[in-house]
């Protein structure tokens, strides 16, 4: 079974950081894409990161540049979102999601393109 496990979310407060991980099962092909979405509550989905797992090449949202950054395990299907700096517009809930094409600084606007999504993690941000 395909399946892809969010961690690392929980509450900090305003300026504080934290470092959420996705590790990847199950997955009999290539993984090229791989991604952090996030929810804020009464909002649409939106995107905050991709990363190509071959060239390592890495994308963000704008609210998240310099504050956030996107790595992963190039040997396993693990990809991590070290989050820094963090403020109340970043609480929502994060999601993992992975592609089997490569991805762009466009995919960022289409969750429909990632086939395969994780269960989310709960971040927020409050004094």
């Amino acid at each position: 079974e395909v399946q892809l496990v969010e961690s690392g979310g929980g509450w900090v407060q305003p300026g504080g950081s934290l470092k959420l991980s996705c590790t990847g099962s199950g997955f009999y092909f290539r993984i090229f894409g791989m991604s952090w979405f996030r929810q804020a509550p009464g909002k649409e989905l939106e995107g905050v990161a991709v990363i190509n797992r071959n060239v390592g090449d890495s994308y963000y949202h704008d609210s998240v540049k310099g504050r956030f950054t996107i790595s992963q395990d190039a040997g396993k299907i693990t990809v991590y979102l070290q989050m820094n700096s963090l403020n109340s517009e970043d609480t929502g809930t994060y999601y993992c999601a992975a592609m089997r094409n490569y991805c762009s600084q466009q995919n960022l606007l289409r969750p429909q393109d990632f086939d395969y999504w994780g269960q989310g993690t709960q971040v927020g941000v409050s004094s």
